[in-house]
């Protein structure tokens, strides 16, 4: 077999364990950590009392993406010339430099330039990195290590705080988060993550095996259904389209789909509603009254259906914005419109909402080359990536300051870019017969027993100057805003 689909199958495998986290790749990890840990324990410390604490700008903030952002500037000026930007990346690219020029038309503009340049930061500073890490870089290990370390901690909180109420009489724990739903959210992608890992043997299984199960208890602690459920839904959700892909060829951006098509024939057709969904699982057909919010976002899209108020420049921008003006009641004390599209609707418009679907649609489509060579990480972050996307239909998250499931779905969007680059007819076919062959776990790597017909001096040209012969995997091509 040749040597180089023999390492592309141990990044799927047993051997993927000697992979690391160092280098490159600690940058995107470092901002999963302050998203995830640091800055909710800053939030978590301040007096309940001191609004100024709550809501103003932290300094810790302006201080830490600014310098991850230079840092990172810097990487991209110095190796530009290894950098390629898949096409969904260059979605995203395109999405951020709308929200850049909507500044000329922003409700409140310099509001609208403070988030859009802390967001300029947040993009470079997990993209350009992942990109430049090693090939043995390992962002999903670290994901999970960041999320173990989230949940240990929220052990002692929970211990430690009482549940929340809310005004709609819900209760739950919400650990260091300012609330129980970033609980629910955070223990269901930490949950995710240790099921990973307890395919890897040794200490990492028993690892992730305790971390599953403190986390679905956290998980269910938090009374956070919409994770609960999704943590049962996306995994089959994701290991049925990968299955489908694989018989069929077919684009797992295309059998995803096909599911909200279905589902727009079934309800034009019949009449049944999410609402009706909503008064099915919990009793109320309003979505514990997010439907409110989102008849008065549609109202507002349409006064500037094509561009939109501007990037971040219709929630929490004073006194005179459209959102406290024109809401109703309780509406006016709202962050965000809870579902993400809209959002992305009503700041950037139709326009905007084009571009964002075609970057998540690229995802999504790019996945499948992730599932040419290794289908356990391709299952897992497409799993992970639907967990963020139907999350969304009730929350806003997307592109919102440094949100915990933004920074994830930001190192997932560039952990699929490396491994963009097709595999070679060669390698690929090998990688078939190595697969029809049965699994290989644990045992020692394959080895070619011919050696390449080339010199070395070619070997070392496509191969980042690894020594002819020697082991190499085959790398894969190289919360809250300031303004607040």
């Amino acid at each position: 077999m040749p040597r180089a689909a023999t390492h592309s199958l141990e990044m799927d495998g047993a051997r993927s364990s000697t992979r690391t986290i160092g280098g490159y790749a600690l940058i995107p990890i470092l901002a999963c950590v302050y998203a995830t840990i640091v800055f909710p324990l800053i939030i978590v410390s301040c007096d309940p009392t001191d609004s100024a604490c709550l809501m103003e700008a932290r300094p810790e903030s302006k201080i830490f993406w600014p310098a991850l952002g230079a840092i990172s500037a810097v990487l991209a000026v110095r190796n530009f010339s290894r950098l390629r930007f898949p096409p969904h990346i260059l979605w995203l690219f395109g999405y951020l430099a709308l929200a850049g020029m909507s500044v000329l038309w922003a409700f409140k503009p310099e509001t609208s330039f403070i988030r859009f340049t802390q967001q300029a930061m947040i993009v470079v500073s997990i993209v350009v990195p992942a990109l430049l890490a090693s090939r043995k870089a390992d962002l999903v290990r670290g994901l999970f290590l960041c999320f173990a370390l989230a949940t240990i901690l929220n052990v002692f909180f929970v211990l430690g705080r009482p549940p929340i109420d809310t005004k709609f009489a819900t209760w739950g724990y919400p650990g260091y988060f300012s609330g129980k739903n970033y609980l629910g959210e955070c223990e269901a992608i930490a949950a995710l993550l240790a099921l990973h890992e307890t395919l890897y043997p040794g200490k990492r299984r028993v690892f992730g095996i305790l971390i599953a199960i403190t986390a679905v208890v956290l998980l269910l602690l938090s009374n956070s259904k919409t994770a609960l459920g999704l943590l049962f839904l996306t995994p089959a959700l994701a290991g049925a389209t990968l299955l489908i892909r694989r018989a069929s060829r077919i684009s797992p951006a295309l059998i995803l789909l096909s599911i909200p098509v279905c589902w727009l024939i079934l309800t034009t057709l019949t009449g049944f509603s999410i609402y009706r969904i909503s008064y099915i699982l919990y009793g109320d057909p309003t979505f514990t009254g997010r439907s409110i919010i989102w008849d008065f976002v549609e109202s507002e899209i349409e006064h500037r259906p094509l561009l939109g108020w501007g990037y971040q420049s219709f929630w929490l921008v004073g006194p005179d914005a459209p959102s406290i003006v024109d809401a109703p009641g309780w509406v006016k004390d709202m962050p965000n419109g809870h579902n993400g599209y809209l959002d992305v609707k009503v700041e950037l418009g139709y326009a905007g909402y084009a571009l964002f679907l075609a970057f998540i649609f690229a995802t999504l489509h790019a996945i499948g080359r992730v599932a040419d060579r290794a289908p356990t990480r391709a299952w897992l972050l497409l799993t992970l990536a639907l967990q963020i996307i139907i999350t969304n239909g009730l929350e806003s998250i997307w592109m919102r300051g440094f949100e915990m499931l933004w920074i994830v779905f930001l190192i997932l969007v560039a952990e699929i870019a490396r491994y963009w680059k097709p595999l070679r007819a060669g390698a690929a076919r090998a990688i078939g017969r190595s697969r029809s062959a049965g699994p290989r776990t644990g045992a020692a790597p394959l080895r070619s027993t011919r050696r390449p017909a080339v010199s070395n001096a070619w070997y070392r040209s496509v191969n980042g100057g690894e020594r002819a012969g020697s082991p190499s995997p085959i790398p894969p091509s190289a919360g809250t805003d300031l303004a607040q």
